[in-house]
């Protein structure tokens, strides 16, 4: 029998079609190592091409985070009038399944391992039920089915792979869906499992410095110290360069920098979030200090690593002049990447909750739930100025003066992070125009502050 998967494009957000790294997602290969060798399995990801007007698929799986959500009900209503039976997972249907059984036949509740073969099962034998999900807990991550990266070969995609060794996360910061969708604790995998992943990775024909790249997808790469010490000691022998995620904490382990950088680490994001120590308090992660990022990102450059720090504009204590004190703070700090985005209330989360109840939800149109579109009524700010305040920001940290700034002297890799910015630059200038969004939700516009 014949499954395809499809990976639906967010096209209003800054990382959808015009974003200059074109990266492949893990979600679906994940789904497809789960699938019984019995299928034949397809995959089609809007991000690099284009979906075919006709569809040899027994079963169609969709996936689609909120701001892609939209777009994948549109593929799912077109494929179910022409007679396809289509299924949805991943963190939309995930919280909202009752919204998605109006587009799809079945939705796919948490993570697929342990119940995606039991949906394949019930639909070969014609009984397929309209929500699947697991009855007890989460998940165990030993002996995941190993993904088969040529499901992805002739996408075009930047020359990465993902490895993913962790889930969950005990910090469950208010705006974040993570803790409620993967468990408020680490869940890691065995390192023998994930040293025999990247065993099997073949190096990408590209010879140049994104060859042999592995990106690792868990939301903190040292959430569990012992079980990442083990795992970046076992790694160093296979020459790989790895970016990751991890928390501010990991710059007061300096033997875990040394792991990080020792086993071919060229970076980390990090998520700083705010420089207001009110707005970091009352979102659940107190532990970040504002007086310390400079001294974070200072060792990080010691140990020859780069740093990409994540903000986050549009909290209750955000003010006029919360840009302009972000910008002199990245070029201060000497970030080598600076990630910012707007607010974004997604379903599932204690945010979404509280916005909800005090009536500050302001659009309802999910593709706008992309983190650069403003879709609640921020308390200092009008939305027009939260808006406009962002993509100020975002074109002045990617200006060629300020990628100078920030990445003259720093001790980390030049030849990745100077491509990276650029490529950055080159995205914010395609999705704006003289400093808005090109698609700015009309009923933001008369909403005061």
């Amino acid at each position: 029998m014949k499954l395809t998967l499809i990976s639906p494009l967010a096209s209003k957000s800054l990382l959808g079609g015009d974003f200059f790294f074109r990266l492949p997602s893990l979600g679906l290969l994940k789904v497809a190592a789960a699938t019984p060798p019995e299928w034949e399995v397809s995959i089609i990801d809007e991000k690099a091409e284009r979906l075919p007007d006709d569809i040899d698929a027994d079963l169609v799986g969709i996936t689609a985070m909120t701001p892609a959500v939209k777009r994948g009900y549109e593929i799912a209503d077109t494929l179910r009038s022409k007679g396809k039976t289509v299924v949805m997972g991943g963190m939309h249907a995930s919280k909202l399944p009752q919204e998605a059984l109006n587009h799809v036949d079945a939705v796919v509740i948490g993570e697929a391992e342990g119940i995606w073969p039991r949906l394949l099962t019930d639909f070969k034998r014609g009984s397929l039920k309209k929500i699947y999900q697991h009855e007890n807990g989460y998940p165990a991550l030993d002996k995941l089915s190993i993904v088969n990266w040529n499901l992805y070969k002739g996408k075009r995609y930047l020359p990465v792979h993902f490895v993913e060794t962790t889930r969950g996360c005990p910090f469950n910061c208010e705006f974040c869906s993570v803790t409620s969708s993967f468990g408020g604790r680490f869940r890691n995998r065995p390192v023998d499992e994930v040293e025999r992943e990247i065993q099997s990775l073949k190096p990408f024909e590209q010879r140049f410095i994104l060859k042999n790249t592995v990106f690792f997808v868990d939301d903190n790469i040292i959430g569990n110290r012992a079980h990442a010490k083990e795992m970046l000691t076992r790694i160093k022998p296979y020459n790989l360069k790895w970016l990751g995620q991890a928390s501010s904490n990991i710059a007061k382990d300096a033997e875990l920098l040394k792991l990080c950088k020792d086993s071919g680490c060229m970076g980390l994001l990090v998520g700083f979030e705010s420089l207001s120590k009110a707005n970091l308090s009352k979102m659940g992660k107190g532990f970040n200090k504002p007086d310390d990022y400079v001294e974070i990102v200072k060792r990080f450059h010691e140990h020859g690593l780069g740093i990409d720090g994540a903000f986050v504009f549009g909290f209750d204590d955000d003010d006029e002049d919360v840009f302009d004190r972000t910008i002199e703070f990245t070029i201060r700090a000497k970030l080598d990447v600076c990630y910012f985005s707007i607010l974004t209330p997604y379903p599932g989360t204690r945010l979404y909750e509280q916005m909800e109840a005090e009536g500050r939800i302001i659009e309802r149109d999910w593709s706008y739930y992309n983190t650069n579109n403003v879709v609640f009524k921020p308390k200092l700010l009008s939305p027009q100025r939260l808006l406009s305040g962002y993509y100020k920001a975002l074109k002045e940290a990617y200006s060629y003066p300020n990628i100078v700034r920030r990445l003259w002297g720093n001790g980390s890799y030049k030849n990745f992070f100077y491509p990276m910015n650029f490529g950055f630059r080159q995205s914010i200038n395609k999705t704006t125009r003289r400093g808005q969004d090109f698609n700015v939700p009309e009923n933001i516009k008369n909403v005061g502050g």
